[in-house]
């Protein structure tokens, strides 16, 4: 397991197909190139997580998550702008189920995270983003916690990018997109 301080070197492990570690508002988040299925396996194997519970996409601009969705959505600026709420969206038809899960739709965020940002641009690209535990234990808050859960682990991330989480306290608020309505509470 590489850990780093450098956006740069935790990019081009994603971009070789890893899976990797990285500090968001609340927590560490695992992360992969969304259109990688390899690399969503291999994360869903990491985190010993159910198919049918779908992923997160994290990205530094709306752009980047676009073409997850179906075409006639029309988002707000606020849903838009980088932001502490993930917004659920209709997907497009052609998104992996190992991204989508048994949902007709997905979650994004635009991050204010700077290294959430800086690893998107960096990739040209939005990355899947669940936490950073194995399904059931405690989430990672720090990089150290992250080597100590999966260092006896079969799977293990790839890469952890080092840096300070936001200090949010509880994970971001969830909306759907359409309505508008709160799914999950911050």
């Amino acid at each position: 397991m590489l850990v780093t301080r450098e956006v740069s070197a935790a990019a081009e492990q994603a971009k070789q197909g890893g899976v990797i570690a990285y500090p968001t508002e609340a927590v560490f988040g695992l992360g992969c190139l969304p259109d990688n299925t390899t690399a969503l396996q291999r994360l869903l194997d990491i985190k010993q997580r159910p198919i049918e519970k779908g992923l997160i996409l994290v990205a530094a601009s709306f752009e980047q998550v676009r073409p997850y969705l179906a075409d006639d959505i029309q988002p707000t600026t606020q849903q838009m702008t980088p932001d502490n709420i993930t917004w659920v969206y209709p997907v497009a038809d052609d998104v992996s189920p190992l991204l989508r899960g048994h949902f007709d739709s997905i979650a994004v965020r635009i991050s204010k995270h700077p290294l959430v940002q800086a690893l998107c641009i960096e990739l040209n690209s939005p990355l899947t983003s669940t936490s950073a535990n194995i399904t059931g234990e405690a989430p990672c808050y720090s990089a150290q916690a992250v080597v100590e859960q999966f260092k006896d682990q079969p799977f293990a991330p790839d890469a952890i990018l080092d840096g300070p989480t936001s200090g949010q306290l509880n994970p971001t608020e969830i909306r759907d997109a359409i309505s508008g309505k709160t799914l999950r509470h911050s």
